[in-house]
């Protein structure tokens, strides 16, 4: 039972062990490569400080005494140049001084010698469960101050546009290519992007997404690559925060220009340099960027480096608006109103033809965010707004006629999604079985 729990929390762990005897070395690699991702030995600091110039690790594990430089003087001399990881001290000479000293430096744990093989195992996966639940605090912490929505909602509806897109996003998902999001705003690109990194085998890793144009410039690069300072480690950064997973930059246009700088190191070496630091960091990132603006535009008038934007440009996702996608108004407008009201506990809105033909005509020029804003508000006030209320009176041959094509548009893309099952189609739309089969009549295609 131990076991299981053990390795579940450290199955993605990646460990450096540090100790001068080659038994305690091969004792720990032992109990630690059957659970661990990757672990590595140094049979010194000299070692280690080499292998540290080359690869990142989660956690080291150190031994205190050792020929030449004791573990806690490496460890210091480490904070100083930069050192992300977490640490575990392993002595046979404990005493307060020491206990001391560890504690400033900044270690997280510490190991009497000698230990049994179930007592590193849990104060690695201890260490272990503080770094994730740092790491967690962290990213939160990021998505509130930086006044991101919650986005987590899917890719939703069957227009050609938006099912090109889905397709496209298919096919990228097992692949490590950079991707471009580009359109209007408000038409989905993080929420492409979210869908992308959940498709990919990082899934289980973060995704990081951070909005370019509200990092102040003078804190970006402190922010994106972290900080150390006076021989600490003051911030990990964000990017140091993804390693493994997703990172997404929106506005990548409005990128202060020295980090733009940075950002194209990056790119080409996948390693950052945290401001302070001495020693760079290896970094594995997918990378995906978004914008609303014209990047060629940006990169005449000197908003944007040209090498940065060439590097970035790999492959490019044009969003389609939501006018663009109308026959994508019903099924998204339902989902919305129901999401709300669910969250809200507030009845359900009606949205009847009259509702659903004045949302199809109208041009949504905030796209798929203002369509979700208003039914959010909508909701709240238990009433739609005057310009889409059903209580006005539309009349004509043509609203009638535009009203039944975007609804059979809908209803046969959502038949088809659904692989021809009538059952399955009314069960989504929220109707019965009986009024897919009266649409199909009225159309002259007749019932199953």
């Amino acid at each position: 039972m131990q076991t299981d729990t053990y390795d579940t929390k450290l199955a993605d762990a990646s460990i450096l062990v540090i100790d001068d005897e080659p038994g305690m070395r091969n004792f720990l690699t032992k109990i630690l490569s059957p659970r661990c991702r990757r672990v590595e030995q140094a049979e010194g600091p000299k070692q280690a400080s080499a292998i540290l110039d080359t690869s990142h690790f989660d956690l080291i594990i150190v031994d205190n005494i050792m020929p030449g430089q004791t573990g806690l003087e490496w460890l210091q001399e480490q904070r100083r140049v930069g050192l992300f990881a977490d640490t575990i001290l392993i002595t046979a000479y404990a005493d307060l001084e020491t206990a001391i000293k560890a504690l400033r430096i900044g270690v997280t744990d510490f190991v009497l010698k000698p230990f049994r093989a179930n007592q590193i195992l849990n104060a690695v996966s201890q260490a272990l469960d503080r770094k994730h639940l740092r790491r967690e605090n962290s990213l939160l912490r990021h998505a509130l101050t930086s006044g991101q929505p919650s986005i987590r909602g899917r890719l939703l509806g069957n227009s050609p546009a938006i099912s090109q897109v889905r397709e496209t996003l298919h096919k990228l998902a097992p692949l490590p290519t950079s991707v471009l999001f580009t359109g209007p705003s408000g038409a989905g690109k993080e929420v492409a992007a979210r869908t992308l990194h959940s498709l990919s085998p990082r899934s289980e890793n973060p995704f990081v997404a951070i909005n370019c144009a509200a990092i102040p410039p003078d804190l970006a690069a402190q922010e994106f690559f972290g900080l150390v300072d006076g021989g600490e480690t003051k911030r990990d950064g964000l990017f140091l925060n993804a390693d493994g997973g997703t990172l997404f930059l929106d506005e990548i246009a409005q990128m202060p220009d020295i980090v733009q700088v940075a950002l194209l190191r990056v790119l080409e070496d996948k390693r950052i340099r945290p401001v302070g630091a001495e020693r760079e960091i290896p970094l594995d990132l997918r990378f995906m960027f978004a914008t609303n603006a014209d990047l060629e535009e940006a990169v005449k008038n000197g908003q944007m480096r040209a090498d940065l934007y060439h590097r970035i440009n790999v492959l490019q996702i044009e969003m389609p608006s939501l006018k663009m996608r109308a026959e994508d108004i019903v099924e998204l407008a339902a989902l919305f109103v129901e999401e709300f009201s669910t969250a809200l506990g507030v009845p359900a809105l009606e949205l009847d033809d009259q509702t659903l033909l004045k949302m199809s005509r109208y041009d949504w020029p905030g796209n798929v965010r203002e369509l979700r804003n208003m039914i959010e508000r909508s909701v709240i006030l238990n009433g739609f707004p005057e310009e889409f209320s059903g209580d006005g009176k539309i009349t004509g041959v043509e609203a009638i006629e535009t009203l039944e094509l975007v609804t059979q548009r809908h209803i046969v893309n959502v038949l088809d999604a659904c692989g021809g099952n009538r059952a399955e189609a009314a069960r989504r739309l929220g109707v019965s079985r009986k009024t897919i089969d009266r649409k199909f009549a009225t159309w002259g295609a007749g019932a199953d």
